[in-house]
């Protein structure tokens, strides 16, 4: 992720949480949405503006149905956003994603601590 991108990003949505370096991520599978988010960007599948609307949507929703806004979910939204706009876009199904979603679930569950998760073919069934 180049930190022009990182820095479009950060400008043109203001929710992102940062400090004064740039975004800030409280694990690592929020720095790979984040930088998701920004190669599909880059890709044209979406705008910011675009997704500036369907994160605050998501995020409105969530709050409706009682999400604290803490902050603590707030990458939880953005992977939200994320899949909806990817299946939304027809860049992949909601199927799809969820598919690939119970496969990693399934070889994390089989993959010791501290090793790489891989996905083979048997995660899939």
């Amino acid at each position: 992720m180049s930190s022009e991108a990182a820095a479009a990003a950060t400008a043109a949505i203001p929710s992102i949480p940062r400090d004064d370096d740039g975004p800030v991520f409280r694990a690592p599978w929020e720095a790979q949405a984040f930088a998701m988010a920004l190669t599909l960007h880059d890709h044209g599948v979406f705008t910011w503006p675009e997704w500036a609307a369907a994160l605050a949507s998501e995020i409105k929703r969530a709050q409706e149905a009682g999400d604290p806004d803490t902050g603590e979910t707030y990458y939880l939204h953005w992977l939200a956003t994320l899949e909806g706009l990817v299946a939304s876009k027809g860049v992949a199904s909601m199927d799809t994603l969820h598919r690939y979603r119970d496969a990693w679930d399934h070889a994390a569950d089989r993959t010791p601590h501290g090793r790489p998760i891989e996905l083979r073919d048997e995660d899939f069934r």
